[in-house]
């Protein structure tokens, strides 16, 4: 069996621990053995967006070092799966001790759904879910690293769900990391005009496969009353999507 480590994203482990118990579940039911190691750490992301090269370096090679020996590393974000993809070998370049490091690691990182049908051919699930829902695609997962068909591929599967797309379900929806902070007039113009469009379907539910985009959709969602369900699509599939879903409560 192929022994992974589950990548647990910074966003996961604070505010949605039920999307890593979902990954987890999912990746076992694929016949995977699933460790989660204690010594990772935060991706690195932030500091290699603001241009912090030296703190995103540090925190790569704990990343590096505490997943070196699996099999696998697989993550349930777009975003995180990316960095460790695309952006580990770039903060090494030149760097003869570290670099092949960094690239074996890319090299074995995936996001979790195009892991479940690409890696494992996997192509449905044993879950069930009661609704219309809407699929947002995130702009590192679908731009870092295809994925689009994969999460498709699996909610087709699952049993009572029906799935109604969007107009401009690849539009950014304004999050985008520091983005938002930088920007918070664009970024909310931006997620205004999601929202819309998610409405226009007559969903009743909004699933996604980054957490920082889902929150913020949810957030805008409970500022404005609406009683929207927003999941990850893990917890879907998982048959973990229970109550109102991310942000349930907050007004």
């Amino acid at each position: 069996m192929p022994r992974v480590g589950l990548f647990a994203t910074c966003l996961m482990n604070l505010f949605r621990p039920t999307v890593g118990f979902a990954a987890a579940r999912l990746l076992e039911d694929a016949g995977c053995t699933v460790e989660v190691p204690m010594a990772q750490s935060c991706c690195g992301q932030p500091g290699y967006n603001s241009g912090d090269f030296d703190a995103a370096r540090a925190l790569a090679k704990q990343v590096i070092t505490a997943f070196e020996g699996f099999d696998y590393v697989v993550g349930p974000s777009g975003s995180c799966m990316a960095t460790l993809r695309h952006d580990y070998p770039k903060l090494f370049e030149g760097d003869p001790a570290w670099r092949p490091r960094a690239e074996a690691l890319a090299a074995r990182s995936h996001e979790l759904l195009s892991f479940l049908t690409d890696v494992c051919g996997v192509s449905k699930v044993a879950a069930a879910y009661t609704g219309t829902v809407t699929y947002h695609d995130s702009c590192s997962g679908l731009r870092g690293l295809g994925v689009k068909a994969q999460p498709r591929l699996l909610l087709g599967s699952v049993e009572g769900l029906q799935l109604t797309e969007m107009q401009d379900a690849e539009v950014c929806c304004g999050f985008g990391g520091t983005f938002c902070v930088k920007y918070p007039e664009i970024s909310g113009r931006m997620v205004d005009d999601k929202l819309a469009n998610v409405a226009a379907t007559g969903a009743d539910t909004l699933l996604g496969g980054d957490l920082g985009c889902l929150m913020n959709m949810a957030g805008r969602l409970r500022r404005q009353g609406s009683t929207l369900k927003v999941f990850h699509t893990a917890e879907v599939l998982a048959g973990m999507a229970t109550g109102g879903g991310i942000g349930e409560g907050e007004r």
